[in-house]
């Protein structure tokens, strides 16, 4: 943990998140483009900056109380003891304390960047009639939703969409079981979409976080990334830094690279990492990633960006002489965007595709359109 804060905060001093926020001289971390992001900021700002403060002002005073009341001209009679057990206890009893403070909030932030979120949801058009509609409980032993903060209901309409409120909008029966059923106080109006999302996987705002619809496999080498998405069809390139004469901004000169990685906007994206050769690092700031490619070694992690926009990190593992020439730029795009440049690739790269296929395709084919619409709709009732 201490070292992705290290590097989040290292790269903000002379890069900023986006290509039009860029703070020369900034010393903050870059702004937060994701959940996560916004809890390793949290965990530094409000939970390791007092502490590490409190320390470094409390062995100051001591420093200052010793140096005045014991020289040798305010006690020029030293004391012939060596131990006080007070004092011995406190200096053990305190730091355990401190490192269980800070436990509670590392080890919960560590395990939902380790932990693969598994949420998902069911997307349903109200009839107009219908009030009762079945989410599936069918997560693995362990992760089943048993409490109410496990289940999100949602109302789309014209107007957009508005997260409902337990009790005063719907009720919920079966936690804990294998169908869960919500019922709403009153029937949805006709062709409002009924959104019901469930998991354990809940990220600092309450929301519950849907599990990777797009799958990124990142490949370090000496001294350039190869980038592959599995999901359609195995779309692989390479990304290299752009050279100088190529890059007007002085500020991207060592950051801007000739492929960038694409994403669309709001969707958890899950990241392997590996390497060819020796160790890097794939480190997003802005997304709160540090993550090692090991040889012969997969590592997986994930993101969702809030926000569109262009992203850059860089190699924070030193890999040889290049080491600060493998520059990361990711590019968050709509839906659209994303789904229009997969099909580019795909014609571009001559891979074929069967229909089978494309409809099989996360978001971009037939089974994406709407996640899991023909599930809710054979479950509500």
């Amino acid at each position: 943990m201490h070292k992705l804060i290290a590097a989040m905060t290292g790269l903000g001093v002379w890069a900023a998140a986006a290509a039009n926020a860029m703070t020369p001289g900034g010393i903050a971390m870059q702004p937060a483009n994701s959940a996560l992001a916004e809890e390793v900021h949290f965990f530094h700002n409000i939970v390791l900056m007092p502490v590490i403060t409190g320390i470094s002002l409390f062995v100051l005073a001591l420093l200052i109380w010793v140096v005045i009341r014991y020289n040798a001209k305010a006690n020029p009679e030293p004391r012939k003891f060596s131990h006080n057990t007070l004092v011995e206890v406190i200096w053990t009893a305190g730091p355990i304390l401190i490192l269980l403070f800070i436990a509670i909030f590392s080890f919960d932030l560590l395990y939902k960047e380790g932990v693969q979120p598994d949420g998902k949801q069911v997307v349903v058009e109200a009839d107009g009639a219908t009030t009762e509609f079945v989410f599936a409980n069918d997560f693995s032993e362990g992760r089943m939703i048993s409490r109410p903060d496990h289940l999100q209901v949602i109302l789309a309409d014209a107007a957009g969409e508005r997260v409902l409120k337990r009790r005063s909008d719907y009720r919920v029966a079966g936690l804990g079981d294998a169908e869960v059923t919500v019922t709403f106080n009153t029937p949805p109006s006709a062709g409002d979409r009924v959104i019901i999302r469930g998991g354990r996987s809940i990220d600092n705002r309450g929301d519950i976080v849907l599990a990777p619809s797009v799958t990124l496999k990142v490949t370090g080498n000496q001294w350039n990334w190869t980038y592959t998405y599995p999901d359609y069809g195995d779309i692989e390139y390479f990304s290299n830094m752009l050279p100088d004469d190529q890059v007007s901004d002085l500020m991207l000169r060592k950051l801007e690279v000739d492929n960038r990685v694409l994403v669309p906007v709001g969707e958890t994206v899950r990241v392997i990492v590996t390497a060819s050769d020796v160790i890097h690092s794939w480190a997003m700031p802005a997304f709160a990633i540090k993550i090692d490619a090991v040889p012969g070694r997969i590592n997986e992690t994930w993101f969702k960006a809030d926000r569109e926009g262009v992203y850059y990190g860089q190699c924070s593992e030193i890999c040889g002489i290049k080491h600060s020439f493998m520059p990361i730029a990711v590019e968050v795009v709509s839906r659209e965007a994303f789904c229009g440049w997969v099909r580019d690739k795909q014609t571009e790269f001559g891979l074929e595709r069967t229909p089978e296929e494309l409809a099989a395709e996360p978001l971009c084919g037939d089974a994406g359109a709407v996640r899991m619409a023909d599930a809710a709709a054979a479950a509500a009732r």
